[in-house]
């Protein structure tokens, strides 16, 4: 279950309680930074924090400074009154857009995250390269990466995870069933399935629909309607275009495994999602943690399969959300020079290889297997940069594949504004995907959940002009 929003986009916790980190070492590029100190906060989330760990004592030893990082399960708790203080700010904070606790939405609305537009013209340590010319230029554009649309870098991608739609390889190749391409094919196969006593949807909870339904609504509405609704633009979020994506979902409830709705919740998530190890039900959507994060009661030979959102009609775009973690440096801190080196290096093929190893080390399997000193990996913590698909571990390739297939990617994230008293449109809370769990579950209708969407935009508009 992936950190939410996260983003949260919540990751399952794998490390509790804190991790210090704080070493110094050697140096090799002391120019401008020998005994300096840089100060990092952090989520400990889904990939924990060993991956961090490693990059960390790496740049120490390199350039002759110590880092003091913290990271913690409620990390928002633990920086909000150091910055509302003014004092001891992290010169870096590792915390997604809607992630626990909200302390990035909040910053990104107070504009309390410093431009760090100069990051994509800084040399990479260790390599002749910029930093610009070796990023995925698709990671460093549109809300993910500048939520105020103004043309500057504030958040700097760091995870490329993408979402979709999970499923049972196995079982579709036993029942000869093909996997949909638009929603007329998934209602029929949800005909087929039911006489097999099989339901066609299950979710972990409802925040996992910010991935799904913002996918839902670039298939509905295409991507030019998506960057107006994504802006608080009202009059595309009247467009019959747009409510048929709550149409979609209206109808999709129908089709929902009965038990999802009491356990899409933080105790109980993972029994939705081993309803498609189980066979009982064909799709579910998450992101590349789910494999590692079922491993225990995954049987061997199992294999999983991942899918776009369906397009709306036969012939249309199929899209993926791409779950991106970011990082940022507050207006506050006291060392953006080398917070903007040490972020600089997270983009070198030394960094991306220590992150990607160590960003998924799974300690519970390592306790379970008969050598406790042999390291198990799960799906990795893969860094944007050009290549990046070549780390991808063969077993989690299928993951990356989406793309060769025709599906288009999208973000999730919407544009910062405002605060408007009463008001949450986004987020496990929020009423977009919030409401998700009273659709399913028939207490509220699609078009009372369409009407209090629509109302929560004219509001944000409204105080945003």
């Amino acid at each position: 279950m992936k950190t939410k929003k996260v983003l949260s986009l919540g990751l399952s916790v794998l490390m509790l309680g804190s991790l210090l980190v704080g070493c110094g070492n050697k140096d090799k590029d002391t120019s401008t930074a020998e005994g300096k100190t840089l100060t990092i906060a952090g989520l400990d989330g889904g990939y924990g924090t060993e991956g961090w760990k490693k990059v960390i004592e790496k740049f120490e030893q390199d350039n002759g400074v110590k880092v003091n990082a913290t990271f913690d399960k409620k990390i928002s708790d633990v920086v909000r009154p150091k910055i509302t203080a003014g004092k001891d700010v992290p010169d870096i904070i590792y915390l997604t857009v809607g992630g626990v606790g909200g302390l990035t939405d909040t910053l990104i609305k107070e504009k309390q995250i410093a431009d760090i537009s100069a990051l994509l013209d800084t040399e990479i340590p260790g390599e002749s390269t910029k930093v610009k010319d070796k990023i995925l230029s698709s990671f460093v554009q549109g809300a993910t990466a500048d939520p105020y649309g103004d043309g500057k870098l504030y958040l700097a991608p760091l995870n490329n995870a993408p979402c979709g739609l999970f499923y049972n390889a196995g079982l579709f190749k036993e029942k000869n069933w093909e996997v949909p391409k638009d929603w007329d094919g998934m209602w029929k196969l949800a005909e087929e399935a039911k006489k097999e006593g099989i339901s066609l949807f299950t979710y972990p909870t409802a925040g996992y629909f910010d991935a799904f339904f913002t996918s839902l609504l670039n298939a509905t509405a295409g991507p030019e309607t998506y960057a107006k609704l994504i802006s608080y633009d009202v009059d595309a979020w009247k467009l019959p275009e747009v409510k048929e994506a709550f149409e979609i979902v209206g109808k999709l409830a129908k089709y929902t495994a009965p038990t999802t709705v009491a356990n899409a919740n933080g105790d109980n998530f993972t029994k939705n999602q081993q309803l498609i190890i189980d066979g009982k039900a064909l799709f579910c959507p998450n992101g590349t943690w789910l494999p590692g994060e079922m491993a225990a009661t995954t049987p061997d030979g199992f294999e999983w399969g991942i899918t776009g959102i369906p397009a709306a009609k036969a012939g249309g775009d199929s899209y993926s959300t791409n779950f991106v973690e970011q990082m940022y440096v507050p207006e506050k801190a006291a060392n953006k020079e080398l917070a903007m080196k040490f972020m600089a290096y997270c983009y070198s093929d030394e960094a991306a290889d220590l992150f990607y190893k160590y960003g998924a080390l799974d300690e519970e399997a390592m306790k379970k297997s008969e050598d406790p000193k042999k390291e198990i990996y799960k799906a990795g913590f893969l860094i944007p940069i050009k290549g990046s698909e070549k780390r991808v571990a063969e077993s989690d390739s299928f993951m990356f594949t989406m793309a060769d297939k025709g599906v288009k990617t999208n973000s999730s994230t919407f544009m910062a504004a405002n605060a408007v008293e009463g008001v949450t449109l986004t987020g496990e809370t929020g009423i977009l995907f919030g409401s998700i769990n009273s659709v399913v579950s028939g207490d509220k209708t699609v078009d009372e959940w369409y009407n209090a969407s629509v109302d929560a935009v004219q509001k944000i508009a409204d105080a945003n002009k």
